[in-house]
């Protein structure tokens, strides 16, 4: 091949990366740099503290994704998350200061009461949306179906992100679930996100009495997901892979892995037996295969993954690619149920979101 036909594919290669380095730039002076240098000049603040501000702000993500992306101390996920969280509250801090531009411009407030209004609005919503990351509210379903011999009370939990949030916080994620008493718990994945997770970081599930079974997410796969799933073997949880397990006669549990392909849940089920007689839940961690379930004969599809855009206005993004977002979509006597994820990823904020476990009451129809 000589060097000019070489040449043009070399560029088609680097193209890419170049668009997303653009991307990159665009985002970093809308969201980063405009506001910045909007509310020292509203605040005349001196040169040197409003340079410090924008190189902070500026490489905030280039150093949590880069040089911290697997953080193995306190500390080190301390600052991650601080970091993060300034990711997580530009949205709110570009709305109201483009807000604030217009009651600048209209003389319906001076320069530095908007900058003051500005850092008020953002510390209430951010302080707002780290209370819906950190507290997950218990969201209760009440179900009834006739294949169901007794009353059935379950849990679910996914999207915890252990790696991105602490092992305080899973305690405490446990802790709430022992109150519950349910007598299963399921994991609709993305439970860990982080390479070499310690084995006593997930010790608290040792102590629950009640089956947990589990199915992996996208980020166990892009993890080191054979050791992830020795880890949890050791403290008693039961992974399903394309796999089916009983919790009693009248209840069958059917896991699915991950996988980036719209059609698994259908490939997937023409290989699993499905008792027509019993209760079949199926655990799958993307919303999608409704129809095939139902069609399949399962009663109950519990997912997670979307986290409900866990921060506006990114959940208007995930409701062009999912179907279903969050809550409780039914066909043909199925149900689907998608949680907004239990933890976060990314910044430990919520915003026009909240942290949920899922409890759910099914009884039987008599």
């Amino acid at each position: 091949m000589t060097r000019s036909a070489e040449a043009p594919r070399q560029a088609g290669r680097s193209r890419p990366w170049i668009k997303i380095a653009l991307i990159g730039l665009v985002l970093h002076l809308v969201l980063f740099v405009y506001p910045v240098l909007r509310i020292s000049f509203w605040l005349e603040l001196p040169v040197f503290i409003w340079a410090v501000v924008l190189v902070v702000v500026t490489s905030s993500q280039v150093v949590a994704r880069g040089l911290l992306r697997n953080p193995n101390t306190g500390l080190s996920r301390l600052v991650r998350q601080s970091l993060d969280f300034m990711l997580g509250v530009s949205p709110i801090l570009v709305l109201a200061t483009v807000m604030a531009e217009g009651l600048v411009w209209f003389d319906l407030l001076s320069a530095n009461s908007a900058a003051w209004v500005v850092t008020w609005v953002v510390a209430i919503g951010g302080g707002a949306g780290l209370f819906a990351a950190v507290v997950p509210f218990i969201h209760r379903i009440e179900l009834e179906y006739p294949e169901l011999q007794e009353p059935l009370s379950l849990v679910q939990i996914t999207d915890v992100h252990i790696g991105s949030r602490s092992q305080a916080f899973l305690e405490r994620i446990v802790a709430r679930i022992v109150d519950l008493n349910p007598q299963i718990l399921c994991i609709t994945g993305d439970l860990i996100d982080q390479k070499n997770v310690q084995q006593q970081v997930l010790a608290c599930f040792s102590g629950l009495t009640m089956p947990i079974y589990f199915v992996i997410g996208n980020h166990e796969r892009y993890e080191d997901l054979e050791d992830i799933l020795l880890k949890l073997e050791r403290v008693g949880v039961q992974s399903l892979r394309n796999a089916t397990a009983w919790f009693r006669d009248d209840v069958q549990i059917v896991g699915i892995d991950d996988k980036d392909d719209p059609y698994q849940v259908e490939k997937q089920l023409e290989k699993i037996e499905i008792n027509s007689n019993a209760f079949t839940l199926l655990l799958y961690h993307r919303p999608q295969g409704l129809v095939p379930a139902g069609r399949a004969g399962v009663q109950l599809m519990l997912s997670g993954h979307t986290h409900n855009g866990q921060i506006f206005p990114f959940n208007l993004l995930v409701a062009r690619v999912f179907e279903q977002v969050k809550g409780l979509f039914s066909y043909h006597g199925a149900h689907l149920y998608v949680s907004q994820g239990t933890g976060t990823w990314g910044p430990v904020l919520r915003l026009g979101t909240r942290a949920e476990i899922t409890w759910f009451q099914l009884r039987p129809i008599r």
